[in-house]
């Protein structure tokens, strides 16, 4: 069988299963493991891929035509996973989203911008604590940035950041190459500490206040109340399940995410903003389960798909995010990069609470599944979905992950042209 221009086997085939089936297994099975009420949930299957790419990634690129082909297949894993994700979170957010946008649009957007400017001013503190000690400056923020981009487990961030590096060295290739590696390694150290600190946060903040999680729980649906619009008719369903409309909204939100938008005067050939294909499946899913139907055809998924979807979708993505993750992992790890990590993960997450309760007076749920959004999490979405008892926490984090999604590819971008 040809496969990125080369021949895959049936017994490479299956030994791509096996280890897919193997880090499913391991993975749930860890993220099963409670203590004290607190578990790793999906994430397990993270941690459990992350060792994966640092133990046997070798015998996975065996097993391919090249390393091209593992690096291209696991991206594909990732990508899908994230559309699978995104586009279930849109459909399960979208009948009470504008609501709750329009009743509490100031909050997001500003519990968005405190969480991204404190991370990128972080960024910076810890540019100025460590230059010191590095050989060379420009190589070290491309580092930094990769790391702030890992720590907000923000993909849009991290490919704005390599983006960014590769035109502003573009006369020097072989210069751009090496801050661009930097980037890579320092988003891939900050990550898995990114994504566990999270999924851990979003758990035990419940614990530690003692929070009444079915007052919780009501504070959160009242806001959307009466939100959703009512159809006493009988809705036509293109299929039982809702995969074609499920299709047809990640198709168009793919479009979406692929719109380029220049931001310096070079055009498309320079720097520029997009949704990507995260946000472009969100904002697709966002407006189908808004609207819910076009006349008589129903627009909206079953629920039991959209439950399903927005699972795998998670697994996988978390699957190809932690095996390429790990494969680079160990050979680059600094401890002191690690720090940084840690830090630029804390500092913005305690701060993004600290506003969201004490500031603007939200809710715990409403702050938790804003701070989600805000830090562009989706594996924490996931575990705050079950934490929460209730979908509606999604309807939080899809108001405020456009305002983070935009903010963060800004800092990324300002920081690299900042400290050029």
């Amino acid at each position: 069988m040809e496969l990125f221009g080369g021949v895959i086997s049936i017994s490479s085939v299956s030994f791509l299963m096996f280890c897919l089936m193997a880090i499913v297994a391991l993975g749930y099975l860890l993220g099963r493991i409670s203590i004290k009420g607190v578990s790793l949930g999906a994430a397990g299957v993270f941690i459990v891929a992350l060792l994966f790419g640092a133990f046997f990634y070798e015998d996975l690129v065996a097993a391919l035509p090249s390393a091209e082909a593992t690096s291209t297949g696991l991206t594909i894993v990732e990508n899908l996973g994230l559309v699978f994700f995104v586009t279930s979170v849109g459909f399960i957010a979208g009948p009470n989203f504008f609501a709750n946008l329009k009743k509490n649009y100031k909050s997001y957007i500003l519990l968005g911008l405190s969480i991204v400017l404190s991370a990128g001013l972080t960024c910076v503190a810890c540019y100025f604590v460590g230059v010191g000690s590095e050989s060379d400056p420009k190589e070290f923020i491309a580092m930094l940035d990769g790391i702030l981009s890992g720590a907000l487990t923000t993909t849009p961030g991290f490919a704005a950041a390599k983006e960014t590096v590769r035109n502003l060295y573009a006369a020097t290739p072989d210069i751009a190459a090496s801050y661009e590696a930097a980037v890579t390694v320092g988003h891939g150290i900050a990550y898995l500490f990114g994504v566990v600190s999270i999924v851990l946060f979003v758990q035990l903040v419940p614990k530690l206040t003692k929070a009444d999680m079915e007052e919780e729980r009501r504070k959160l649906i009242s806001v959307d109340t009466g939100s959703a619009k009512a159809y006493t008719g009988k809705l036509i369903h293109i299929d039982k399940m809702g995969f074609g409309v499920f299709g047809l909204a990640a198709m168009i939100g793919l479009v979406i995410g692929n719109i380029r938008i220049p931001l310096t005067s070079q055009g498309l050939s320079g720097t520029c903003f997009s949704l990507t294909t995260t946000g472009g499946a969100l904002v697709a899913a966002l407006l189908f389960g808004h609207f819910g139907r076009i006349g008589k055809i129903s627009l909206i998924p079953s629920k039991q798909t959209l439950d399903c979807l927005r699972e795998l979708g998670l697994m996988l993505f978390l699957i190809g995010a932690g095996v390429a993750g790990g494969a680079d992992f160990v050979r680059y790890f600094k401890p002191v990069y690690f720090v940084y990590g840690v830090v630029m993960k804390m500092v913005p997450m305690i701060i993004g609470y600290l506003v969201a309760r004490y500031v603007l007076k939200m809710s715990l749920l409403n702050s938790l599944g804003s701070i989600t959004g805000g830090m562009t999490s989706t594996p924490a979405l996931g575990t705050l979905i079950n934490v929460a008892g209730t979908e509606a926490v999604a309807s939080a984090y899809a108001a405020t992950y456009p305002i983070a999604l935009l903010a963060i590819v800004l800092v990324s971008q300002f920081l690299l042209v900042l400290f050029r």
